[in-house]
């Protein structure tokens, strides 16, 4: 199975091309094998792109935008679609793909798959889901905390440049 992902090279509109460049860059990370299709240099590509995007999936104007996302001939969405399943964990099913063992996916999967006493699991364990809370909590702190250490080392930098701009202008007037 190949993903086709369409883009327009020659994209006037930035914010194709930051869609574009977010979709491609998710499925590179995640290490998706896919083909880039540009729709800008090849019409045939445009047209196909054109004519396998369900009706309902047309914008008002009827012309799809870039980027389309196709699992060889099954569509499986647009920019916006793709990003409510990169949020939601479920990139793989959306592309319709089978998650990789560990992923949060597959966990998700796995959880859903297992019953216990006619149950699923979700229903029967508190202390699981409670333990689950606790560490999403915690990986939203240690994001948070990775995020301000960012945050100082960019401003420490800015600092830095600023004291060697102060420098030169002294030396500068010192040389005049």
């Amino acid at each position: 199975m190949v993903i086709k992902v369409f883009l327009a090279s020659s994209s006037g509109s930035t914010a194709i091309k930051k869609k574009q460049q977010d979709v491609v860059g998710f499925l590179e990370a995640l290490k998706v094998d896919y083909t880039q299709l540009d729709i800008a240099c090849n019409e045939e590509n445009r047209m196909w792109m054109r004519q396998n995007v369900p009706e309902e999936k047309k914008p008002a104007n009827g012309i799809p935008l870039p980027p389309q996302i196709f699992n060889e001939e099954s569509y499986c969405g647009d920019y916006e679609t793709f990003f409510d399943a990169k949020e939601d964990n479920t990139v793989y099913s959306f592309l319709g793909l089978p998650p990789p063992p560990g992923s949060k996916e597959a966990q998700q999967a796995d959880k859903a798959d297992i019953v216990e006493n006619g149950t699923h699991t979700e229903e029967t364990n508190a202390e699981e889901n409670l333990d689950d809370s606790t560490a999403h909590v915690e990986e939203e702190e240690e994001q948070e905390e990775e995020e301000l250490r960012q945050l100082e080392e960019q401003d420490q930098q800015g600092s830095e440049e600023e004291e060697e701009d102060l420098e030169e202008t002294q030396q500068e007037e010192a040389a005049e």
